[in-house]
């Protein structure tokens, strides 16, 4: 049975692993088990392992949106009001914003035109390319976006200026409640904004994710990973592509099957050519949404391809199998309406796979359900989760650079007590995932917080001492995974049970 252990850390202010540590001190802990073969396996995994909402720290929406229309009045929000504190907490803007509500900023303003979907997000003045492609990929599984955004809400049916969305934050779902007013000038939306002027889903689920970290600055820079744990409750791997499986392939088609929502990006080191446009069209440093994949037949021969989309809702790849491609002429035209291609301008495009993996470095993936990607059946699995800390003095005891503080760092132990359950495997494996979270660092940058290097190491504990408490296990040979992310995450198969 594939297990999961998902822990999740709240570094002590001041408490500062001495270097990379590892996984938290346990303060408490979920158990589900999970079954991915019914109907709905797809979402089930994930979505009925979480608890209602939690959070609401006076009114609920509900109760705030009844007292605005028996009042009257347009809802201000007094936790994160329309002015500057909402905006930046670093500098001030040297362009004076003007904070609007959509009825001031068009006319017929709507909050959802013909359905959420990916064409309705195009970034703004604001470096958040990673939560936007974060959304493109949610708008193609509708039974998560609408966990994320109550589609019970209108600019026209008992309207009071408020609004609210919802997101997963370390385990549980909270609800957050604003009001419609948005930074404009010129009258024009400064952030996200729709193709369509008089749409305003998008605007308002960023300003709820802006208001979920403290500020609209809080969310520049990042990976698209982040947004899409906290849409989904998943947890996220992360393919270097020069190292990639064979397979790749395989596993990103898996994915996509398996609703699934996947990111990409090409890396460069140097800080000038951070969403640089290459000659290609393609941009560096720039977080880009993975939106399908496909096979076609092209002059007799089978072309794998990929879909992606940037975020900008412009700019776009140029050479085969993009929109103005001259080959396409090639192409059966029940085939190109089947890949709806189309010469538009829209930040999405195809590519085929080899270019794909010659040119972007890095590929995420968040998975809403265990099971590995390679596998071709849905399997049963085990879900822990831990919380805790590290406490200088007392468990921050450091990297393996420390032999002599490293074993007091928090311990997890393990059992695997069944099999997977795959018959064409005669060997016997136990499949499981570890994934570590650092929490609230984003949301701490205005206090100077930056994300810590946090990882942990898996032992197999010898037979000699599995009876005992905790182990000095640095001298043994072991996984170590370290990330400079808010996550760490690693999946292994282990032979022998313990």
């Amino acid at each position: 049975m594939p297990t999961v252990i998902s822990p999740s850390v709240a570094p002590q202010t001041g408490a500062e692993p001495r270097s990379p540590g590892p996984v938290p001190q346990p303060a408490q802990s979920k158990t589900t088990e999970a079954g991915g073969t019914n109907p709905s396996g797809i979402y089930s995994a994930i979505i009925s392992r979480n608890f209602p909402i939690i959070g609401v720290k006076e009114k609920t929406f509900e109760q705030l949106h009844k007292k605005c229309l028996e009042k009257k009045i347009l809802y201000v929000d007094p936790e994160f009001p329309p002015d500057e504190t909402s905006l930046f907490y670093s500098q001030k803007f040297p362009i004076q914003f003007v904070w609007k509500r959509p009825p001031e900023i068009c006319e017929n303003p709507r909050f959802i035109i013909g359905g959420a979907n990916r064409t309705d997000i195009c970034q703004g003045e604001l470096g958040d390319c990673w939560f936007l492609a974060a959304i493109a990929c949610l708008t193609l599984h509708e039974h998560l976006l609408f966990r994320v955004i109550p589609h019970d809400q209108s600019f026209i049916e008992n309207y009071a200026g408020i609004f609210h969305f919802q997101f997963w934050r370390y385990g549980d779902w909270v609800d957050v409640v604003i009001d419609d007013c948005l930074p404009t000038y010129n009258n024009q939306l400064v952030f996200t904004k729709s193709n369509h002027r008089n749409e305003f889903w998008s605007a308002l689920l960023e300003k709820a994710y802006a208001k979920l970290h403290g500020s609209y600055e809080a969310l520049k820079g990042g990976n698209t990973t982040e947004a899409m744990e906290d849409f989904t409750g998943g947890v996220t791997e992360f393919f270097e592509i020069k190292d990639a499986p064979r397979d790749m392939y395989k596993i990103m088609k898996k994915a996509i099957e398996r609703g699934s929502l996947m990111g990409c990006s090409i890396d460069t080191i140097v800080p000038v050519q951070y969403e640089t446009r290459m000659a290609c069209g393609l941009v560096k440093g720039h977080a880009y949404s993975v939106t399908g994949l496909d096979e076609t037949l092209f002059k007799d021969e089978k072309v794998r391809l990929v879909r992606l989309r940037n975020p900008w809702g412009q700019m776009e790849w140029t050479g085969s199998w993009s929109d103005g491609w001259e080959d396409w002429s090639f192409v059966d035209k029940d085939e190109k309406a089947r890949l709806q291609h189309q010469v538009t301008e829209d930040g999405e495009f195809w590519m085929s796979y080899d270019d794909f993996i010659h040119h972007f470095t890095k590929l995420e993936i968040c998975n809403l359900t265990a099971d590995a990607l390679e596998s071709d059946k849905l399997q049963t699995w085990t879900v822990s989760v831990n919380e805790g800390r590290w406490v200088r003095g007392c468990s921050a005891g450091g990297c393996r650079n420390f032999p002599d503080t490293f074993w007091t760092n928090p311990q997890y132990r393990l059992k695997l007590l069944e099999e997977d359950d795959d018959p064409e495997d005669s060997e016997v494996i136990c499949s499981f995932l570890v994934a570590l979270m650092q929490k609230n660092r984003r949301k701490d940058r205005k206090l100077g917080a930056n994300l810590f290097t946090i990882g942990f190491a898996i032992y197999e504990v010898p037979k000699e001492v599995q009876k005992g408490g905790r182990q000095r296990c640095a001298a043994l040979p072991g996984v170590l995974c370290l990330w400079h992310n808010r996550d760490a995450c690693w999946r292994g198969r282990w032979a022998g049970l313990w």
